[in-house]
């Protein structure tokens, strides 16, 4: 067992741990500053990571624990992902934190408790990390939900989250049980080497879709998806941000190691399975976003169509499209992130999220009315924005796979149409913005030091990914290289 590899893991718990300490001896007001030191904390090994972390150039994957945890290029570009967006969540909590009667420190700290698993779920090569990791991240994101316990939405949203991820979580446990009992083996490496002569076996398969039910609900993917817009609405809005990147993020890391490390022979029969959940997904998204009024569940709706995107580079089943979901994924994050750092500043004071307390924005604080504007316009795929780019290299991947398979044309028709149907919503949250009738408020918003970086970071990172594409590209081809 080497622990050395679980610097990132280890110093993560480190921190989460010395914030409940400090927590004891320090007065409310001193609290709520908690958040900028593990902020500074998450950024400091960020900075470890990118600088001090390097694989050996003769042994790209390096194991601990009998094989279970995998350090590898596609493990630590999640790592290092996650990192960034949490050290963007603690910022954003910061902002946040007069909104939260007590307990904030435990705010924080379980922020960094879901970023743990988030890490270790990045570098799960068995299914028992798998079901760990996965356990540790809802399970935070249960209380995370629920934290703001005066507000019957919250209380609400944190129910029907533990209600539904329980069954998610059933489903997985009788998945992977159904799996090795076949198999004999839950190690992803093992599992590649025996899968394919069990792909006729039934009850291994259904084993296999039963893990993948439980993947889909970490996703956000159709027909897994009932819970998202209530969470998205009642969880406190840094906690609905993580949730939208963090969350989604860590189940596409495992979905990627499920279907090409542990049992790619299989997956490659699954082609039309992938296609029907990513259309279905892009579809019922879309469409039920249309309607809505409150900003968060337009986005957790939004959500469902994002995750569709990003399945269709698991669907084309080609080196291309698993490196354009990881593209995605990093244009995906500074977007998402961007607008809901906005909607914690904008909308805190109000009772609700609707589009009409964007009304006037642009006078009131022209920074966040641009920032959820270009946002808004990358959500959409709006060049030249991260957001186009990505459903560019998504689209050609599909496209490629087509003559092989005419089921792609569909998905690729299913997802411009996605694009066109979703125009409608985003600008409409732009119109709130600049051509809503009668602003009630025109009291401008401060913005503190620590928000403007982030917000300057995230727009930063739109137009860098979206102009820029070939460094990002690069780093999600070389993680991919070990998927088969």
């Amino acid at each position: 067992m080497n622990l050395l590899l679980l610097n990132h893991e280890l110093l993560v718990l480190a921190l989460a741990l010395g914030l409940l300490l400090v927590d004891l001896w320090l007065p409310l007001p001193a609290k709520r500053k908690l958040g900028y030191v593990a902020a500074i904390g998450v950024g400091l090994i960020l900075l470890y990571s990118l600088f001090c972390v390097k694989l050996p150039s003769g042994q790209p994957v390096q194991y601990a624990f009998g094989q279970m945890y995998a350090l590898d290029p596609l493990a630590l570009f999640f790592k290092r992902f996650f990192l960034l967006a949490a050290l963007i969540v603690l910022l954003m909590s910061v902002e946040f934190s007069d909104r939260i009667t007590a307990g904030i420190s435990e705010f924080y700290a379980l922020i960094l408790i879901a970023l743990l698993g988030m890490l270790f779920a990045s570098s799960a090569n068995d299914f028992a990390l798998l079901f760990v990791s996965m356990e540790l991240i809802t399970v935070t994101f249960y209380v995370l939900t629920s934290f703001q316990r005066a507000r019957v939405t919250s209380l609400e949203a944190g129910v029907k989250y533990l209600i539904i991820g329980a069954l998610s979580t059933a489903f997985t446990v009788f998945g992977i049980a159904l799996v090795y009992g076949i198999s004999h083996t839950l190690n992803f490496g093992q599992l590649s080497s025996v899968a394919a002569q069990f792909g006729g076996n039934p009850i291994f398969l259904f084993g296999l879709v039963f893990v993948l039910v439980g993947l889909g609900f970490k996703i956000v993917a159709f027909p897994f998806q009932i819970w998202a817009p209530d969470v998205y609405q009642g969880a406190p809005t840094p906690v609905t941000a993580f949730l939208a990147i963090g969350s989604k993020a860590a189940g596409f890391a495992l979905l990627l190691r499920v279907l090409f490390i542990a049992v790619p022979n299989i997956t490659a029969h699954w082609s039309n399975l992938l296609i029907i959940i990513s259309g279905f997904s892009i579809l019922y998204g879309n469409l039920c976003a249309i309607p809505q009024r409150n900003l968060k569940r337009l986005l957790g709706y939004s959500s469902i169509a994002h995750a569709g995107y990003m399945l269709l580079g698991v669907a084309a089943l080609s080196a291309d499209g698993r490196s354009a979901v990881l593209y995605y994924l990093s244009g995906y994050l500074f977007t998402v992130l961007a607008a809901f750092t906005v909607i914690c500043l904008v909308l805190r004071q109000a009772d609700g999220e609707d589009l009409s307390g964007l009304a006037g924005l642009h006078r009131r604080a022209p920074l966040l009315a641009a920032a959820l504007t270009l946002a808004m316009a990358s959500l959409a795929g709006i060049p030249p924005l991260a957001g186009f780019f990505g459903k560019f290299l998504l689209l050609k991947a599909v496209i490629a796979q087509a003559p092989l398979q005419p089921g792609y044309y569909c998905l690729a028709f299913t997802a411009l149409a996605g694009v066109v149907i979703s125009l409608y919503y985003y600008f409409g949250v732009v119109r709130a913005i600049y051509w809503a009738d009668d602003p009630t408020d025109l009291s401008p918003i401060l913005i503190s030091k620590p928000i403007r970086i982030s917000i300057y970071a995230c727009l930063a990172g739109m137009l860098y990914l979206g102009l820029f594409p070939s460094c990002m590209l690069d780093l999600a081809t070389q993680a991919v290289k070990l998927l088969r």
